[in-house]
């Protein structure tokens, strides 16, 4: 097999692959470590907080004590006590709102306040507001702050679709607002202006407390902060082209907001060239009169005189005056304007820490969820955290366990940092496109050794461009959604898809976010939106999103083996993409309609996978690499990088067993089960190679999935053994693995190399 023919074959006499190496937490993604960019490809070296900014640490914390909310002051002054049972919502948010108005006026990102919540469990019954810039939500421990939600009847979706399916953002209307307004969907933690357009004040006024919220943010929105746009010289039909940064607005139309150092989305209008650019026509679904091209930016200069505004870097797609002036024909009759939208309000700066949180659904099962591909409670489509014309921010440390949809989830935000967290599991992943780990309208971002379980699909959807993903482990596909996604690097992730990772593993109110049914395909571990398929619900999936070094594997048949889906680590897979132009997936030249049935076909030497380049670094991002890298093909050349640097090797122990300690800790239970993790720890002064750890299970408890260790289970006896990032573990060092347990017995009997396990409860 051709190494560029790799990528989307899957050999049938590949036997059991090991396991790929699993997320990698604590990379050094500082500015430091940040290559170069490689020639030919896409510049990613400003991904991240505050374009490769370090994460705040105690040095950026606001001195202020009136900032700093501490655990006894969230007891005292706003009654938000852990534990006690009561409904803690509306102290979180007096505490927010104190800091929003005492504090973020005069803070910065290295003013920054915090709140810090205490070990224990904390109530809350309808959305958090974070809209306090420069914020840190603190908690004492992923596994020891736990927010458990449970959405009154004010947030749950008192409308669905007629046939009972999916929240129906069409039927939630009040006065002029529409429910599509609130999209993505309400959450646990919404990080969003709440500032109302003045046009809509008397209609939020009458609302009634469930339709609020509808125009909260409307200050943002296009249709009344956006300016039209004008032709440029030479070029009238278009505002601006692809790689242009000056951007010509309209002769009339106020310029308030687009101002130097502000916020702006540049927003090309669809057009019907641009459809069939996509290979999306003909089609018997409508299409969209939206703005499937967007991009955050900030301004660096506005020449009021000129009507122009400069942006910080160059557009990557062209912007046509409006939808017909490309020469296209209007779509559904009508013409639909660019825009050149300022962001009034954007939420700056906020973080959440070492934290835990989960949506409570009584009389639901937690393992009926797992690789059930359909929405099992549709009114409670909540989110975890949602960020929403917001900037600058971050997630580390934390654990969501079995959200109503989506646990983190974008939707117009930039520069936002996912690093270190744990997101397991899901009460809907079905119709509307639920549970997701989702990325929509996301830019320069950095999503870096995470692990997601028990998810529907990692998703970058609706223009996303710019982002990182290295990392992360996922046991569900990397998923290019449809809406012109385009230059998003994934890289050094582990994907491992089961058999029961599929569209017809649903029990209920199944098919996809544009309304279809489940299909009879399997999902591999790469998902392309092809534009025949993906129109339904925006578009084809855009240019150079690029997959290089990751260990991928799916399973074929229930039981079956793991099998390699390329092999070829070090080539450079950039898909919708020919070398030079984008290029729509093709089979002999005839445009793909669906990924389905289509994953394993090979579609490079000009196909649309641009397969041409190698790279003989671990990493296109990073100039270096802590943790151990998914093994590499040898033989390879580099054709574009400088060298990666070596690791040092450690001795390692001749006598694991007399080293090894392993310690359980029961973390969070239900009704049927519960969840559990060992870790393992090195007491000598030599590094240990590897670790196994066994137990009995009591009769009536069995372990139902596992991450970060190889299973074997002989009748009730349990063995796993370390995946390969976890192996290794220097002196004085741990290594943790974790797994779900149908019944409430805990582990007996256990042992470490032959040695009793300390620790275990």
């Amino acid at each position: 097999m051709v190494a560029t023919a790799a990528l989307l074959q899957v050999p049938p006499d590949v036997a059991d692959a090991a396991p790929g190496p699993g997320a990698l937490p604590g990379l050094d993604v500082g500015a430091a470590n940040r290559r170069a960019p490689v020639a030919g490809l896409y510049d990613w070296s400003k991904a991240g907080y505050r374009g490769g900014a370090a994460l705040p640490g105690s040095a950026e914390v606001n001195p202020d004590a009136t900032c700093q909310v501490t655990a006894a002051e969230l007891a005292s002054q706003y009654n938000v006590k852990p534990g006690d049972g009561a409904d803690d919502t509306n102290g979180i948010q007096a505490a927010i709102d104190g800091i929003k108005s005492a504090c973020s006026p005069s803070g910065s990102y290295s003013r920054l306040s915090t709140i810090t919540f205490p070990a224990g469990r904390f109530d809350v019954t309808h959305e958090i507001h974070v809209d306090a810039d420069y914020l840190i939500l603190r908690g004492a421990g992923k596994e020891a702050t736990k927010f458990v939600y449970k959405p009154d009847a004010n947030t749950l979706y008192d409308t669905l679709t007629p046939d009972g399916s999916d929240w129906d953002e069409d039927g939630m209307t009040s006065g002029a607002g529409k429910g599509g307004w609130l999209w993505p969907g309400r959450g646990l933690f919404r990080v969003q202006s709440r500032g109302v357009n003045s046009s809509y004040a008397s209609d939020y006024a009458s609302a009634p407390a469930n339709r609020k919220d509808i125009f909260e943010g409307t200050v943002n929105v296009h249709w009344k902060a956006g300016v039209k746009l004008r032709g440029k010289p030479g070029d009238t039909a278009f505002a601006a082209r692809t790689g242009d940064k000056v951007v010509h607005l309209a002769s009339s139309g106020a310029l308030t907001s687009l101002a130097a150092g502000n916020l702006v989305n540049i927003r090309a209008a669809n057009s019907l060239k641009f459809y069939e650019q996509q290979q999306a026509t003909p089609t018997t679904f409508p299409l969209l009169n939206m703005h499937m091209r967007q991009q955050i930016f900030t301004i660096t200069a506005l020449d009021t005189a000129a009507r122009t505004i400069t942006l910080d870097k160059p557009l990557e797609y062209d912007v046509p005056v409006n939808s017909t002036s490309d020469g296209s024909a209007p779509i559904d009759g009508a013409t639909y304007d660019s825009k050149a939208a300022p962001l009034v309000d954007p939420v700056l700066g906020v973080g959440f820490e070492n934290l835990g949180f989960t949506q409570d659904m009584p009389g639901l099962n937690p393992p009926e969820a797992n690789n059930n591909y359909g929405n099992m409670a549709p009114a409670a489509e909540m989110h975890g955290i949602v960020f929403k014309w917001a900037a600058n921010s971050w997630v580390r440390g934390i654990r969501a366990d079995m959200t109503g949809s989506h646990p983190i989830v974008t939707e117009e935000a930039k520069n936002l940092q996912i690093v270190d967290n744990e997101l397991n599991g899901s009460w809907n992943k079905g119709k509307g496109g639920n549970g997701y780990f989702r990325g929509s309208r996301v830019w320069d971002s950095l999503y870096a050794g995470n692990t997601s379980t028990l998810m529907r699909h990692f998703t970058f959807q609706w223009s996303a461009s710019g982002n990182v993903v290295i990392g992360n482990s996922f046991d569900s596909d990397l998923n290019l959604h449809g809406g012109w996604e385009r230059n998003n690097l994934f890289e050094l992730n582990t994907v491992k898809v089961p058999y029961a990772h599929r569209s017809g593993n649903c029990r209920a109110n199944c098919g996809e976010e544009g309304g279809g049914g489940p299909d009879d395909s399997n999902w591999f571990p790469i998902w392309w939106g092809a534009g025949k398929k993906a129109v339904k619900w925006s578009g084809a999936s855009g240019p150079r999103n690029v997959f290089f070094n990751n260990a991928m594997t799916k399973q074929l048949a229930d039981n079956g083996p793991y099998n390699d889906f390329y092999a070829d680590r070090h080539r450079v897979y950039a898909f919708g993409w020919d070398g030079t132009a984008y290029k729509h997936l093709d089979v002999g030249g005839t445009p793909i309609a669906d990924w389905a049935k289509n994953e394993q076909r090979d579609y490079s030497g000009g196909h649309g996978v641009d397969a041409s380049k190698t790279d003989a670094a671990a990493s296109l991002f990073l100039k270096s690499v802590d943790g151990t890298p998914p093994p590499s093909s040898t033989g390879q050349t580099s054709t574009t990088t400088t060298p990666t640097s070596t690791t040092p090797t450690t001795a390692t122990s001749s006598n694991p067993g007399a080293c090894l300690t392993a310690a359980f800790v029961r973390k969070s239970v239900w009704d049927s089960g519960y969840g559990g993790g060992f870790t393992v720890t090195n007491t000598c002064s030599a590094a240990v190679g590897s670790w196994t750890v066994e137990f009995d299970l009591p009769a009536g408890t069995s372990v139902t999935s596992s991450w970060s260790s190889v299973l074997t289970k002989t009748g009730q006896h349990y063995r796993f053994g370390n995946a390969t990032h976890n192996g290794s573990v220097k002196p004085g060092g741990t290594a943790t693995f974790g797994f779900n347990a149908a019944g409430q017995g805990l582990p007996v009997a256990c042992t470490i190399a032959g040695t009793k396990c300390g620790g275990t409860e």
